[in-house]
């Protein structure tokens, strides 16, 4: 009796650590974050571009949260998940490979040459 109820605790606390984390999931997503941001810096993205991507990026993190709501992550979820990153990846780099960029910012002088 004392055993089982020993098994049991062990299960119970063992349990926690088998829900499956995605860390390849998540370091891809940090890349393409980083993608995202940039190509933001570099001007080959503009700010309407890096919202529309960065709505793509919150998606994929949606789909990532609900396929570990229950603790486990299936091959389905996983493909789910995997395409969706295919998919955000490609856009991210259609989009900073398109003619639109950021326009440049001119700078603005300091102080206006008095006549």
């Amino acid at each position: 009796m004392k055993s089982a109820l020993i098994a049991a605790t062990l299960v119970a606390f063992a349990l926690p650590v088998l829900a499956q984390t995605t860390p390849r999931v998540d370091q891809r997503q940090t890349n393409q974050e980083s993608r995202i941001d940039k190509g933001v810096a570099s001007g080959t993205l503009n700010d309407k571009e890096a919202a529309r991507l960065e709505k793509g990026q919150a998606h994929v993190q949606s789909v990532e949260d609900k396929a570990k709501a229950d603790g486990v992550v299936t091959d389905k979820e996983k493909a789910h998940l995997h395409h969706a990153q295919e998919k955000q990846s490609r856009r991210i780099y259609k989009q900073k490979h398109d003619a639109q960029v950021k326009p440049p910012v001119e700078p603005v002088p300091a102080v206006a040459p008095a006549k």
